[in-house]
């Protein structure tokens, strides 16, 4: 679990609405269905017209990964990488299939096919940065809904305060309905710029970040599926796979295992 993400979430939306109740608020004149509906709707309805619906469905369904944490100790799929390479150094490159069934992370089990049917080194450079690529930008444009959509709910949230003003203009005659009407009429206002800053900007940049890191994890892959198929000695390998492990998860030795052989 992403405990930023969580903490965040749960620390913004108590400050806001915490604050508001220390300052002599009660729940129930925050709590507004008619506003609701029209910030909800309005936004929502907003994102249908912006997006094509798979971009929208998207969206909602890698909502649970930015409460989930990025995997970024890539130091398993760097062993991977270097236990096939050595493999493919002493026996050669078909002698992988045997051990392809033991890969577990799928996007080298994916690629190193590629190696062993004998593509050509540019065309499974090709294949895999279109296939991480594509995948980043999928997940990049679902963080842009969400930021879209934390655009368009303060500027509905103010057509649903000059809805409730309209209510209010319509009963001048009554002076005693004037305060609490227009204090309801800027809920929406409230609920707008509130979701907009607090959920849904925030959603869109945690899931462009994560994008960016997922991405990352898979340039390892790439990089040692070219790095087998041009022949680089195992700990070679290994050293050039490490600089994208993070400093404090370092080997010291510098060596991912089984990464011995000769030098190159």
């Amino acid at each position: 679990m992403d405990i930023t993400s969580v903490l965040g979430t749960i620390l913004g939306i108590l400050a806001v609405f915490g604050g508001a109740l220390l300052e002599g608020l009660h729940l129930g004149d925050v709590m507004q269905g008619t506003a609701a509906i029209i910030v909800l709707g309005g936004t929502f309805g907003a994102m249908l017209v912006s997006y094509p619906p798979q971009d929208v469905k998207r969206a909602i369904t890698l909502i649970p990964l930015i409460y989930k944490n990025v995997n970024l100790d890539v130091r398993p799929v760097i062993d991977e990488i270097v236990q096939i390479a050595a493999v493919a150094r002493k026996e050669g490159v078909l002698a992988v299939e045997g051990k392809r069934d033991q890969i577990k992370d799928p996007l080298f089990k994916k690629s190193i096919k590629y190696v062993i049917d004998g593509f050509e080194p540019n065309t499974v450079r090709e294949i895999i940065e279109t296939e991480i690529g594509m995948t980043q930008e999928e997940e990049e444009v679902a963080g842009k809904v969400w930021e879209g959509a934390g655009g368009y709910a303060p500027t509905i949230g103010i057509i649903g305060a000059v809805l409730g003003l309209i209510h209010v203009m319509k009963s001048l005659d009554d002076p005693s309905k004037i305060g609490s009407g227009i204090a309801v009429a800027f809920v929406a206002t409230v609920y707008g710029v509130a979701s907009a800053n607090l959920i849904l900007i925030p959603w869109g940049t945690k899931l462009k970040r994560k994008a960016a890191q997922r991405a990352m994890v898979k340039e390892v892959v790439k990089l040692g599926v070219i790095g087998i198929q041009e022949g680089l000695n195992p700990h070679f390998l290994a050293e050039k796979l490490e600089v994208f492990v993070e400093e404090h998860l370092r080997r010291t030795d510098g060596a991912a295992k089984g990464g011995g052989g000769e030098p190159s």
